[in-house]
Formats: C-alpha cells, structure tokens, sequence
C-alpha cells in the first residue's frame, strides 16, 4: 500500500512525501530508519499514482557522482546512501533510495534492490550495477554510469534545441494567421466586394478560407488534439503501426539523418559500456534493445542476436542486419579483431555524437530562413489578396 505522510525530521523541519508500507504501523518503523518522525499518514488509491513523474536526469547523474566519490572513498554502501537520501531534495527520489536502503538491509545488493525500482532504473543501469558487483569495479562501473548520463542530457539538449526554434516561430505564425483570417480580413472583405469589381483567385480563395475559420474555428483548433490523440492511441494499441511510424521518422528529409545518428550513437555508448563491464555480448545486445527508442532498430538488433547465437561474427552479423551504416560495421571489424570491441564502439559513439552537434547546428541553419521565408510567402498571400483589388480600383480612378 502507497502512503502520504507527514513527518518531523531531527532538525525539527516538517517532510512531506509517499512511500510504500504495509500498513502504518509498517510506515512509522519505515519514517524512523529515515531519521523523521511520523506526524500523519493517509493510504491512497494506487489509481492515482498513474502517470507519475520520473526521476530528472540531473538528479540521476549527482546520485551516480556521489556514490562513485563515496565508493572510491571506502564508505560502505548503506552509509554512502543514507547520505545521498538525507541530502536530496526530490521527495520522490528520496523515498526511492530509503527503499533501496531497506532492500539492501533485508539482504539485497544494490542491483537487485535497484531492480525493484524499474521506472527509475532501467535494465541497462541494472546490469552495469550487477556486473561492477560481480567484478568489484562497482566505482569504475558508477564513473561510467555518470558520463553516459551526462551525455544523454547533452544529447536531450541539442534535441530540444533543434525543436524549439520550430515550435516557437510555427506557434507565432499559426496564432498571426488565425488573428487575420478570423479578425482582420472579414473587415476587409465587405469594403473589397463593395467597390464592385470582379476579385481575383487568390482573393476569393482567401476569403473562402476566412469564412472556413470564422464559422467552423472550434474544428481547426480541435481537429489537432484529436489527431494526436488518435495517433497516440493507434501506436499504443498496434504495435504494426508503432513500427512503421518508427519506421517513416528515420526517412524524414531533415530530422531523420538525425534521429539515425542519435540512435546509433546510444546503442554504440551503451554496447560499449556494458561489454566494458564484462557482459556477455548477446546479453549486452539484448539489453540496448530496451534503450535505442525505436522498434526498426530494435527488430534489426534482434536479427544481429539471433544471427550471432547461430554463429556469426559480430561485424557480420551487424552488416547483414541491413540497418547499420559501414561506418558502425568497420569499426565492430576492427574491434572484433584487435580484441578492444568496447574502445571501437566507443569510437563509434564519439564520432556520431560529434557528428550529431554539427548535424543539428545545420539544422537549425537551415530551418530558420525555411521559416521565415514560409512566413513572408503567407504573410504576402493575405496583403496581396486584400490589397489587390483596392490597387486595381485606384488605377482606374487615376486613369
């Protein structure tokens, strides 16, 4: 059962926050192994706690730091993470590492213990976890842990980036459109046809566009959601769907070569890592079909395991999987055979992350005199559909 509580820590400071218990009994012993004292608890509809936030990133990669600077340090793990949850802020993430403390305490290792927790750490850190235990380089595997998740922010940013200036400029040319056909151009067009003159094409198109949205503006505005509402429910409920709309983002002009890079750049980062680490090959194939985000991919890595349990070599395997570039290939060759595989792939990574900054600089190069010369075309239909007839009127006054 899932309780909100109240509670006082040692400094006298009131808690708030939701943790797992039995019953409340179960919560107050629970709060006291967090050095906080239990004012209220109230048990709540696990309903509700659909949809819940995620752990941020940057939380994720201090969590990582601390625990490698605590391990390399000698402070047994149990301390080292009754520190990490007395300094975190995030409530949620608090009650995650007093769960794993409870785990551990109940005869858990951290990798299991984590495991409990899957929607804060996914298969990937769990097995890097496991094998940093299993080979008693859990510091080295935690320092690994906190640069890929460094990385991962990075790559988000530059993402983010790519699409917020798109965003931006669509959002304000969309709402400019919708002022002028909804409010401006109705003024227009009773002064326009007054004057008695036949109106061209483009006028009368664009006041046929303008009756459309002054009397059916509810459908514009909701016939979006409603497309996105059905494209998510389609690719939740069809997974043939999912994967050929997985399958058209790698083939859009711009976006795609990116989204491409991107993908082979996790999996190269994540192959490397947890080869590094001493897990087998097809397990670590197994385990970044969880993390590459897109089903063609996962489908292609599913061949390249099935192909390598049969007795293929990795390079080959991956060539004839058909979605890898030669880049990716060579490099697996090389490292199949000079022995150092993690240092190839990390190679890999190394060079489509490079490749994917400068792919996105251009990008956005790109994309924004696109827009402004989308921009100016509409913005130059409407005036010039307006102002049209009146010009033509005023010529033949003068004449």
């Amino acid at each position: 059962m899932v309780y909100d509580y109240k509670a006082v820590s040692a400094e006298g400071r009131m808690v708030f926050g939701r943790i797992d218990a039995i019953n409340i009994v179960d919560l107050e012993m629970r709060l006291k192994r967090m050095d906080l004292d239990l004012v209220t608890g109230k048990a709540i509809d696990q309903q509700k706690l659909f949809g819940k936030r995620k752990i941020p990133r940057p939380d994720l990669i201090n969590f990582c730091f601390h625990l490698d600077q605590l391990t390399r340090a000698g402070v047994p793990i149990l301390e080292g993470l009754a520190d990490l949850r007395d300094s975190i802020e995030n409530p949620r993430f608090r009650e995650v590492i007093a769960g794993l403390i409870e785990g551990i305490e109940g005869g858990q290792t951290l990798s299991l213990a984590m495991a409990d927790h899957p929607t804060v750490f996914n298969p990937v850190f769990v097995n890097l976890i496991r094998a940093g235990e299993a080979t008693g380089q859990l510091p080295d595997v935690l320092s690994s842990l906190t640069e890929s998740l460094k990385w991962e922010d990075e790559l988000a940013s530059h993402t983010k980036k790519l699409l917020m200036y798109p965003a931006f400029v669509g959002t304000v040319v969309i709402s400019a459109t919708f002022f002028l056909m909804i409010y401006m151009v109705p003024q227009l067009k009773m002064f326009v046809k007054n004057m008695g003159q036949t109106l061209p094409p483009q006028t009368q198109l664009l006041f046929f566009v303008s009756d459309l949205l002054v009397a059916y503006w509810w459908a514009f505005l909701l016939l979006p959601i409603l497309s996105v509402i059905g494209l998510i429910t389609t690719l939740r409920s069809n997974p043939l769907a999912r994967l050929r709309f997985d399958a058209v983002k790698l083939r859009l002009p711009v976006l795609g070569p990116i989204l491409n890079k991107i993908i082979l750049s996790r999996f190269a980062n994540t192959f490397a890592m947890l080869y590094a680490a001493g897990i087998p090959i097809l397990e670590s194939i197994r385990t970044t079909q969880d993390i590459v985000g897109n089903r063609v991919v996962r489908k292609a890595l599913r061949r390249v395991e099935q192909s390598i349990r049969e007795g293929q070599n990795v390079a080959n395997a991956f060539h004839d999987a058909g979605l890898f570039p030669p880049l990716v290939v060579r490099m697996l060759r090389v490292g199949e055979n000079t022995g150092g595989l993690d240092k190839a792939l990390l190679n890999v990574s190394y060079f489509y992350n490079r490749d994917v900054k400068e792919s996105v600089e251009k990008a956005q190069t790109l994309i924004e005199p696109i827009l402004t010369v989308f921009m100016g075309m509409l913005l130059g239909w409407i005036m010039l559909s307006v102002l049209g007839p009146i010009y033509d009127v005023i010529g033949k006054i003068k004449t």
